[in-house]
């Protein structure tokens, strides 16, 4: 008899500047669901996430990105943090790597900061957001619709993205995230 191997969800996140809580919370409710979170990063070894401004714990990376062969994972998760997102869209091959996911159809998720790399990636026009206020304009002037709502499911597009607004949102969000990966598991 074959052993299925558990899906496989990607955790991208920056050397410095993930918001701890939006990183830990969904890995955890991965974890649950017998999933195998991966965390992917432009660092080779460590991340160093925080609280809001304020550094916080590490968290040893799985696959540098810089290292990645193949995108065999069933979704990607974005986590917030200002930090984290501005560093990730100034990286091309991070960029790269969320948008490989909407061209290949695959479910990705998006809290707070995190849809600013979605933008840099060209993967928001015509889609419905929410984030973190500060960027309404930012995804207004994307292409996006912008909306102040705990959790989105927006299923227009090439896959489904789930986006929410900030770490009080964090229940809603994994129910929602982790609904949306078991369709595709």
């Amino acid at each position: 008899m074959e052993t299925l191997e558990p899906a496989r969800i990607a955790f991208l996140a920056a050397t410095e500047g993930t918001e701890q809580a939006e990183l830990i919370e969904p890995w955890q409710a991965v974890f649950a669901m017998g999933w195998q979170p991966v965390l992917v990063s432009p660092a080779q070894h460590k991340i160093q996430m925080c609280q809001h401004l304020d550094r916080d714990g590490t968290m040893d990376v799985d696959i540098p990105l810089n290292a990645l062969t193949n995108n065999n994972f069933t979704g990607l998760v974005l986590p917030g943090g200002v930090a984290n997102p501005d560093q990730l869209r100034t990286d091309r091959a991070a960029v790269a790597f969320a948008r490989t996911f909407f061209t290949a159809g695959k479910p990705v998720a998006a809290i707070c900061h995190a849809p600013w790399t979605l933008i840099e990636a060209d993967v928001v026009y015509g889609r419905t957001l929410t984030s973190w206020p500060s960027l309404r304009t930012d995804l207004t002037n994307a292409g996006a619709t912008w909306v102040d709502e705990e959790v989105v499911q927006c299923e227009y597009g090439p896959n489904v993205l789930v986006t929410s607004r900030r770490p009080d949102d964090l229940p809603i969000f994994c129910k929602t995230i982790t609904g949306v990966f078991s369709n595709y598991v």
